[in-house]
């Protein structure tokens, strides 16, 4: 996979793509700016979820076996997963072992993650993506650039195409005529779906939380979709990264405040699905959770990086990220992309691939990120800190220990100076030789003047003389 810098050059030069972009994130922004406004405790709320997660990342061994009594108890089966193959071996065995060939999906970023649909495909099971947005990209054979708008980068004309040259492919096909009007592509999405849910027996979900004290799984959605998954097929399987859990429901009720108004900027999401286990002749007959490690224990153990398992998974921090907004998703190489991304991705993957090294840089640092983000993750500190540990040339490192030798001592660097006065006609007036060529791609090199600041100021008693 290319860096980040190759892959957000591509992207920055289609226009298209920035448009819908801009227009996208802007739209999302303003909604969100609009309906935080109205909480005068805002503040107080934020601070509020930071506490609780933090408290649970630090008790999660605890939380976690709680959650497992729980849902035992409730008549469910709980999985432990160390890592994505373990995950996708065990849903896999679980689809079979109830003799189905095709499953239903809800939106999960989890099943993204670890490459569910693709695994199950090797093993001849068709997953089917029950989100519209996402079913957007699975007919288009594309990858989500958005955690809460998978498809954000395609207007409503590249979506018509894509309904009518592949919907049949997958199932009912798009109507006859199908125009670009949001309402009609929905009720060819509606029309297609509905016959899915119907006759699929089998759904996987993630899920937004988990309560440790009653085993409860929540998931919180816009389109009634996820409902229908969780309640219409016998057998429901959820994939959760371990981090979603939550100690009580009082804790649930924060972050019920706290997602819809910086994911959606609704006051409230129009679909909350909780559930417990099983019950008798009401929803699924069988219900397992996959408990997803996948790189998160050791993320807790950074405790600079750890942060980033606060996340909600809102996607506030890419709609105000300058960088996202013109590359767009798909140059992070992850189901993670933005800010949030450039944190989680390199912590859950390791930074040993040249892309998962670029990641951190893929910021201006400007902040906005960490302002607008519900459980104040500071990702500018977060991104500063993985720098420091990712892979850098060896001409860097030589140009950094130099510099430290320079300016360690002030005689030194006074040296230094009056040397590269004099030698200042040697030095190229636009662009540097060699690994310091790159640096001058898109600025002039500064002038180097005839006398430094210290040796003017001590001709001049600081300009007295």
């Amino acid at each position: 996979m290319p860096t980040f810098p190759g892959n957000s050059a591509r992207a920055v030069a289609d226009s298209q793509l920035r448009f819908n972009l801009r227009k996208a994130t802007h739209t999302i922004r303003g909604k969100r700016a609009g309906v935080v406004a109205e909480l005068p405790d805002w503040m107080e709320l934020r601070a509020a979820g930071k506490a609780i997660k933090d408290h649970t990342l630090r008790n999660l061994d605890r939380y976690l076996l709680q959650l497992e009594r729980s849902v035992t108890e409730a008549g469910g089966h709980v999985h432990w997963a160390a890592d994505a193959a373990e995950a996708n071996r065990i849903v896999a065995d679980l689809i079979k072992a109830t003799g189905e060939t095709e499953v239903v999906k809800v939106k999960s970023i989890a099943t993204q993650e670890i490459g569910l649909n693709e695994a199950l495909r090797e093993e001849g099971i068709t997953a089917y993506e029950t989100d519209l947005a996402e079913l957007i990209v699975q007919l288009g054979d594309d990858w989500p650039s958005h955690i809460l708008v998978p498809a954000i980068h395609r207007n409503r004309a590249e979506i018509r195409e894509i309904f009518l040259n592949h919907m049949a492919e997958w199932g009912r096909p798009a109507p006859e005529g199908l125009s670009d009007d949001p309402r009609a592509l929905a009720e060819a999405a509606r029309l297609h779906l509905r016959e899915r849910f119907l006759a699929t027996k089998v759904a996987v979900s993630g899920a937004n939380f988990m309560v440790a004290e009653t085993g409860t799984m929540v998931v919180l959605e816009s389109e009634g979709n996820g409902r229908m998954c969780l309640t219409l097929p016998e057998t429901l399987i959820s994939i959760v990264g371990i981090e979603k859990v939550v100690p009580t429901w009082r804790d649930l009720e924060v972050f019920l405040q706290l997602l819809p108004r910086s994911s959606t900027g609704e006051r409230m999401n129009p679909y909350t699905s909780t559930w417990t286990g099983v019950t008798p002749g009401d929803g699924p007959k069988e219900f397992h959770l996959v408990l997803l490690d996948n790189g998160r224990t050791d993320v807790l153990a950074d405790e600079v990086g750890r942060q980033a398992l606060r996340c909600i998974r809102c996607s506030a921090c890419l709609n105000v990220c300058p960088v996202y907004e013109r590359a767009g998703g798909h140059a992070y190489g992850s189901v993670y992309p933005g800010p949030i991304g450039a944190i989680l991705t390199p912590q859950l993957r390791g930074m040993a691939s040249p892309l998962d090294a670029s990641l951190p840089y893929a910021s201006s640092l400007c902040g906005a990120c960490y302002d607008v983000c519900p459980v104040a993750i500071d990702i500018p500190t977060v991104l500063v800190h993985l720098r420091a540990k990712a892979p850098h040339p060896t001409a860097e490192r030589a140009g950094m220990r130099a510099a430290s030798w320079a300016l360690g001592r002030a005689d030194r660097l006074a040296r230094l100076q009056r040397l590269a006065s004099r030698l200042r006609r040697l030095v190229p007036r636009r662009r540097l030789p060699g690994p310091g060529a790159a640096w001058t791609d898109t600025r002039d090199i500064p002038p180097i003047p005839a006398e430094s600041f210290r040796d003017w100021w001590d001709r001049t008693e600081g300009g007295t003389r």
